[in-house]
C-alpha cells in the first residue's frame, strides 16, 4: 500500500514538472501564407514582413489558448462532482 503511494506521488511530482516546464519551453517560429509571401518577398527591409509574421503566430495561440480553458473547466466540473459524492 506504501508503494502505491509513492508511486502515485513520483507521478504526480514527474505531471507538475513536465507541466511547468512544457509552459517555460518557448520555440520561435516563422508562420506565413502563400499569398503573404508573395506580397511580402518584393519588400527589401523586411520590417513588414517579421509584422506579419508576428500576426499569424499571435492568431494560431488564440485557439490553443481556448482549448486549454475548455479542458481546465471540464476537470474542475469533474471533479467537483467526485467531491459531493465522497
Amino acid at each position: 500500500m506504501k508503494q502505491e503511494k509513492k508511486e502515485n506521488d513520483f507521478l504526480d511530482i514527474k505531471k507538475k514538472i513536465f507541466l511547468i516546464l512544457s509552459f517555460l519551453y518557448v520555440v520561435s517560429s516563422e508562420a506565413q501564407c502563400a499569398m503573404c509571401r508573395a506580397a511580402l518577398e518584393s519588400e527589401e527591409s523586411g520590417v513588414q514582413a517579421k509584422a506579419i509574421n508576428d500576426g499569424i503566430v499571435y492568431l494560431m495561440v488564440i485557439p490553443y489558448v481556448l482549448v486549454a480553458a475548455a479542458a481546465y473547466a471540464i476537470y474542475k466540473i469533474k471533479f467537483a462532482k467526485k467531491k459531493e459524492k465522497v
